[in-house]
Order: C-alpha cells, then sequence, then structure tokens
C-alpha cells in the first residue's frame, strides 16, 4: 500500500473541506482510495492535525475492549471508531471483535508475530473461563453475548420449523436484529459469513422489484384459465408495457407455480369412402397470402354424460380464425350444410377459396359438392389415412380440447354446446398467437383489411 506523509493528507483534507469537491472528486484527482480520504477527514475532524500522523499500532488488551464496548454502546461503524479513537485501521475492529468473541481479554493480548502453528476455523462464541478467572469485562461480554445468542434463537425458533435453517432465514433474522445487537457477533451466533448475509439481502431486494410482474403474470395465466405458457404470457405482458425476457417470465411462472397444462391426446375416428373423393389440391400448403384463400374443415366428437355432440367449423389458413361452425348431437349432413352456408355467406363476390377436408362422407355427398361447383370454390382432400395432410385443422381441436374440454366438466351436451360458442369467440377475438405478432386471429384480420 502506498505511503503518504502528513502534509499530502493534510492538503487533501484540506480541499475537501474547501468545499470544491467531493470525496470522489478529490480523492480521483490525486489517485488515492476515495475511502481513505474520508478515514483522514474523519481522523482530522476528530483529532486534528495529530490524527494524519502515523499512528502506534500497538495498542494493549484494556484499550482494545475499551474501543470495542464504545463502539458497540453507540452503533457505530468501523470508520468511524477507528477515526474517533485515531486507530490506523478499521479492519483491526474486525480482528478485535473476533478475537474477543472467542477468547474474551485474552483474545485481545499481542501475540507473537507470525503464522500461527495451529489454525482456527470458523467464529465461535467467547470460550468460558471458570468462574473465579473471569474479569468484570469478561463476564459482561458473555453476558452480552448470550443475550444476543438467545435472541437469535428465539427468531430462528419462531421462523423455521426445520432442523437447519437456511442462509435466506438466517440473513432475515440477522437482519431484523442487527438495530439492536452488533452485526459482527450476530453472525457468529448465526455461522453465517459477511458476504452470504449480504448476498441473501440482494437477492432478498431482486425479488422485491419482480412484485408488480408477478401480479401480472398470475392475472394473465388466471384470465386465460392455464391455456398460456410462458411465451404467450411474454407476449401478453410486452403489450401491457413491460420491458422482459421470456427467460425471466418462464422463472418467475415457476416460483409461482404456474405451469400451462399439457395437452392430452386427440380423439379419432374412422370415416369410410362414399361418394366421390377430391384429389389433394392443397398439399400441405397451410400458409396464406390473405384472408379467404384457403379454408380447411373437419368434424370432432365429443362425449358428456354418455351423449354425444359434434362440431363442425371452417378454419380460414390466413389466420386461424373460425369463419363459421355448426353443432349437432348427430353428424348429420345438414350439420356440415348449414356451416358451409354460413361460411359462404361471408364471402365477397370475387373471393373463392379453396376448401380442403380429409375424405369424410359429408363432404364427398353431391349436394355438399353441388354448393361448392355454385360458388366456383375449388375442393380439396386429404390422402386415405393420412391426418397430416389436414394438420392445421387436427391442430385446432387439440388446443379446443386441452383449453376448454378437459378443464371444464359439463353437466349436459347443451352446457357443453353454449361453451363451445363462447370459447370460439374467445379464440377468435382474444386469444393472441405468437405467429400472429401476438394478436388474436380477428385483430390480425383487422390489420390486414385496414392495410
Amino acid at each position: 500500500m502506498a505511503k503518504y506523509d502528513e502534509h499530502f493528507k493534510l492538503s487533501l483534507v484540506q480541499q475537501y473541506l474547501g468545499g470544491a469537491a467531493g470525496y470522489k472528486s478529490v480523492a480521483k484527482q490525486h489517485g488515492v482510495d476515495h475511502e481513505m480520504l474520508r478515514r483522514w477527514v474523519m481522523s482530522f475532524r476528530a483529532h486534528g492535525v495529530d490524527g494524519l500522523k502515523k499512528k502506534f499500532s500497538h495498542y494493549s488488551a484494556e484499550f482494545k475492549l475499551l474501543v470495542l464496548r464504545h463502539m458497540w454502546d453507540n452503533a457505530l461503524g468501523l470508520g468511524q471508531t477507528a477515526a474517533l479513537f485515531n486507530i490506523r485501521s478499521p479492519g483491526s475492529l474486525i480482528v478485535w471483535e473476533r478475537e474477543y468473541r472467542r477468547e474474551g481479554l485474552d483474545g485481545l493480548t499481542a501475540r507473537p508475530r507470525g503464522r500461527p502453528k495451529v489454525m482456527s476455523v470458523g467464529p465461535a462464541k467467547p470460550e468460558s473461563k471458570p468462574d473465579n478467572e473471569k474479569s468484570r469485562e469478561d463476564l459482561q461480554a458473555e453476558l452480552d453475548y448470550l443475550r444476543m445468542e438467545n435472541a437469535y434463537l428465539k427468531k430462528l425458533q419462531a421462523l423455521s420449523s426445520q432442523a437447519k435453517a437456511s442462509a435466506a432465514e438466517k440473513a432475515q433474522i440477522v437482519q431484523e436484529l442487527r438495530q439492536q445487537y452488533p452485526i459482527t457477533g450476530l453472525l457468529m451466533a448465526a455461522q453465517l459469513s459477511r458476504s452470504t448475509f449480504y448476498y441473501q439481502l440482494g437477492l432478498r431486494h431482486q425479488d422485491d422489484k419482480y412484485n408488480d410482474l408477478k401480479d401480472t403474470i398470475k392475472t394473465v395465466f388466471e384470465r386465460h384459465k392455464g391455456r398460456y405458457g410462458y411465451r404467450r404470457i411474454t407476449a401478453v405482458v410486452r403489450q401491457l408495457g413491460y420491458v422482459v425476457n421470456h427467460k425471466v417470465v418462464q422463472r418467475l411462472m415457476g416460483v409461482l407455480g404456474l405451469k400451462s397444462l399439457v395437452r392430452p391426446k386427440k380423439y379419432r375416428s374412422f370415416k369410410g369412402d362414399v361418394g366421390q373423393a377430391a384429389p389433394n389440391e392443397l398439399q400441405r400448403q397451410f400458409k396464406a397470402e390473405a384472408p379467404n384463400q384457403k379454408w380447411v374443415t373437419d368434424v370432432t366428437e365429443f362425449n358428456v354424460a354418455g351423449e354425444k355432440l359434434y362440431l363442425s367449423p371452417i378454419l380460414d389458413l390466413y389466420n386461424g380464425e373460425i369463419i363459421a361452425f355448426e353443432t349437432n348431437k348427430r353428424p348429420v349432413f345438414d350439420m356440415v350444410s348449414s356451416m358451409l352456408k354460413t361460411a359462404l355467406a361471408r364471402l365477397q363476390p370475387h373471393e373463392r377459396p379453396m376448401l380442403h377436408s380429409d375424405q369424410g362422407w359429408q363432404y364427398r355427398m353431391p349436394a355438399f359438392q353441388r354448393q361448392l361447383r355454385e360458388r366456383e370454390l375449388v375442393q380439396s382432400m386429404s390422402r386415405k389415412g393420412n391426418c397430416h395432410d389436414n394438420a392445421a385443422m387436427e391442430s385446432f381441436f387439440g388446443i379446443l380440447k386441452s383449453e376448454f374440454f378437459y378443464l371444464n366438466r359439463f353437466n349436459s351436451v347443451d352446457e357443453l354446446r353454449a361453451g363451445l360458442a363462447d370459447y370460439i369467440h374467445y379464440y377468435n377475438h382474444e386469444r393472441i398467437k405468437l405467429k400472429l405478432k401476438g394478436l388474436s386471429p380477428a385483430q390480425y384480420r383487422t390489420q390486414a383489411v385496414a392495410a
């Protein structure tokens, strides 16, 4: 460490006291540490020029104890105490305090210089001596330590029911008691290092800064009934003004115990060969450049209390929106025909989307195909036994059942039918999609039309 003479120290102290600059500015100008300059100023204020002279570095055990008692009684910091008693290094007080807690007054007695033959490990409370050998100071120090240790143990028992407390719990107790007892002694009683204590405090402050975000994440998760994973929730909270990484959202959802439900396997049914099949014109090209270019359709089945309900929707591949849908307790042709009429009524005269389906008997009916020819729509069908050719529609059914059907209990098919209408409206107008830039299908279509 660099040696500074009395005149150099005095010049820096006077420059600071002149009010022209602060500690950091003066210290940086002369190439010294600003904390060192702070100690020089405190020493000068307490002792004048004598406080800047080279200090005597050997102190008696009685003097050390006097310094420690004054520091504890007045809740002073290390720097303040060192300046008040004109001690060369504030770090010496830490050593004195540790040795006094461990060995009492004997621990403050100067030892021969050099490495000790036996190294002690970890902090410990003051050793007990026979009563006839203890001084007044020893007894007082032991009493203080026992009071502090008792307060710590009471807090620990109230806070933790586990046999071994965590570092976070220990740090919390030390933080609560540090206004009543010296922190060094508390850390000894807790068997907690100073660095670990401040690290745990930092973690507590870090958690606090996410309180608002946690509340928002929980609200979004509950609003969508557990259907959103961390990616969609990240998109929503960003729309609400938060600047946050998806990994942070994922971690906080783990802390809150929020997890999107795993999608169960979808229902599969067999469809026989009836009527005339159409070629596979779609060829798994599931991307559309504009609304009403490519439609897909299929029928799915629900079972409630021994009764069945069938759903027949049409989905626009441009934005995944459900254009039209019908439900029925039986998979009759009228259900599919009525759905198609509703969808066709939404088209402009120049719009002629391709309609893709599987080879279900409803789509091979002459009446169904005639409706398509009258509006000059191209019909496309998946290859036999290949569900991947209509993967977009199958994907919607999987989402519908995992986010709605499997999450609720229905007493009747009528209750299910009403719920399906509500969910499809939610799916079209509220449920965002990441591939749609975080917009719902209806919002994405409106944006495209406006552009």
